[in-house]
This record gives structure tokens, C-alpha cells and sequence, in this order.
């Protein structure tokens, strides 16, 4: 325990979780610098003449980075109450998931399993999406996205049933001579036209069939503004401003400025007296 009464699984906590600090803002620093510089060498070592002229040197940085995100790993295990928390959390996943790999590539160095390691270290660059908790922006747009899932899902059942329809009667009107050999078919053509992707693959001969397809390329401009507009309509609603306070319990973060319990475990907030010398 230090001279603030603070102990040192609470001055971990406090640098790893909180970015109100001078510290906490430099171990955030350091370790987006970490993930970039990590995911940016990953990217290095699969072009195959770098991978060739220094897969050693790629293969010590695997292994710092490696090694360093295992300790801040287990450091956020180690600093909040409730661990399961924090290992089943998106981010805590995402840590594991950023690890992992190259470990298990340790177990797979047979010439039989080269393409298993290859996968794996693709995985590695789920270390990029450890950048997202660092960004106050992305809290925002995920805050939009959940608030607008049910409005965005009828509307997805709702082109469902549209292409459906349209499918069935392009079926119908065109038959197999246009390639229209099945409903499934004309499904496929309606979503590639509805979506304004329009692949050539496959095209309507026949007038009714061509205005079909006319009016649903208009149609399509249209409702591809639809969820850009549902959920540009919860990003403008107010809302409360949130706080970098992290849960001393979960490690969540994001929370209201007006929340007194954490919103994934419900473990009270204790009031942030900042502590600025760490």
C-alpha cells in the first residue's frame, strides 16, 4: 500500500483502466503504439521476399509483442475483483484472441500444418481491434448501432421478403432462357440489382423483365439511404456524455456521467477523486 492507501492492485488497476491519469494516458500511448507497430509487422511478414530475407528478425518481434501483450493480459485479469468479467468480455476475448495464436503455432511446426499456421497468424491481427476501446468516437457509434439493431432488423426482414418476391416474379416472367433457372436464382439477381452491385452475370432479355429490373435499381437508391438514416437518427438523439471511470469490479468502461452501478455487472461506482501524480 502506498502513501494514498491505494494498493498495488489498485495502482494497476488505476493505470491500465482509467485514461483520466498521466500514467494511464501514457500506458494507453504505449500500448496503441504496441498494437499498431504489432499488426504492421504481421502485415510485413506475409509478403513472401520480407518473409524470406528476414523471417528471423519478424519472428523475435512476434515474440516481444507477444510476451508483452501476455503480461498486460494478465495484469487486467490480476487488477479487477472479478476476473470471468473481463476474460468474457468483448476486449478480454479480443486480448486472448491476439495471444493465443502464437502459442498454438508452437504445437503445429509440422510441413502438415502449414496452412493451420498461416491461419494463425492472421488471427494475430485481432490485436487491431484493441485500437477500437482507445477511440471515444467508436463508444458513440456502438452505443447507435445497438439502439437502432431492432428498427434495422425489421428492416432486413422487410428486403427479405422484397427480394423474394421480386425473385419469384423474374422467375417467372424470364424463365431458364435468361438464366432464371430457379427462384433461388432470381433471389440472387434481385439482391445484386436491389443493392446496385449489378455483376452482369445474369441479365433480364424480355421488356417486362428489363422494366422490372428498371424499377428495382430505382428502388434500390432508395433504400440503401434507409439504415444510413435509422441509425444517423440515434447518433443526433441526446444523450448523456460518458466518463472514462472503469468498473473496479469488471473493468467495463464508457460509463454515463450520471451511472452509479456499472452497467454489465452492477457493482456500485465509487466517485473518481482522479489521482493526478500517476
Amino acid at each position: 500500500m502506498n502513501r494514498d492507501g491505494l494498493t498495488a492492485r489498485e495502482l494497476c488497476r488505476l493505470i491500465i483502466f482509467e485514461a483520466d491519469t498521466p500514467a494511464g494516458k501514457a500506458f494507453d500511448v504505449i500500448l496503441i503504439l504496441s498494437i499498431a507497430t504489432s499488426v504492421f509487422a504481421v502485415c510485413l511478414d506475409s509478403i513472401p521476399t520480407l518473409h524470406a530475407q528476414h523471417q528471423g528478425t519478424f519472428h523475435s518481434i512476434e515474440w516481444a509483442f507477444t510476451v508483452l501483450f501476455t503480461i498486460e493480459y494478465f495484469l487486467r485479469l490480476w487488477s479487477v475483483r472479478s476476473p470471468t468479467y473481463y476474460a468474457r468480455s468483448f476486449y478480454g476475448i479480443v486480448d486472448l484472441a491476439a495471444i493465443l495464436p502464437t502459442y498454438l503455432s508452437l504445437f503445429f511446426a509440422g510441413a502438415e500444418f502449414l496452412v493451420v499456421i498461416r491461419l494463425l497468424r492472421v488471427l494475430r491481427i485481432f490485436r487491431i481491434l484493441k485500437l477500437v476501446q482507445y477511440l471515444e468516437g467508436s463508444r458513440t457509434i456502438m452505443r447507435a448501432l445497438r439502439a437502432s439493431r431492432p428498427k434495422i432488423v425489421v428492416f432486413v426482414m422487410a428486403i427479405v421478403v422484397l427480394v423474394t418476391i421480386i425473385g419469384s416474379l423474374m422467375y417467372v416472367v424470364e424463365g431458364a432462357a435468361s438464366g432464371f433457372t430457379s427462384i433461388p436464382m432470381g433471389i440472387y439477381w434481385a439482391i445484386v440489382t436491389l443493392t446496385t452491385v449489378g455483376y452482369g452475370d445474369l441479365s433480364p432479355i424480355t421488356p417486362l423483365g428489363r422494366f422490372l429490373a428498371a424499377v428495382v435499381m430505382i428502388m434500390g437508391y432508395g433504400i440503401i439511404a434507409v439504415p444510413t438514416g435509422i441509425v444517423t437518427a440515434e447518433l443526433t438523439r441526446p444523450i448523456h456524455s460518458t466518463t472514462t471511470r472503469s468498473c473496479r469490479n469488471c473493468s467495463a468502461e464508457g460509463h454515463l456521467d450520471i451511472a452509479e452501478h456499472c452497467y454489465r455487472c452492477g457493482d456500485p461506482l465509487e466517485i473518481s477523486d482522479d489521482h493526478p501524480e500517476y
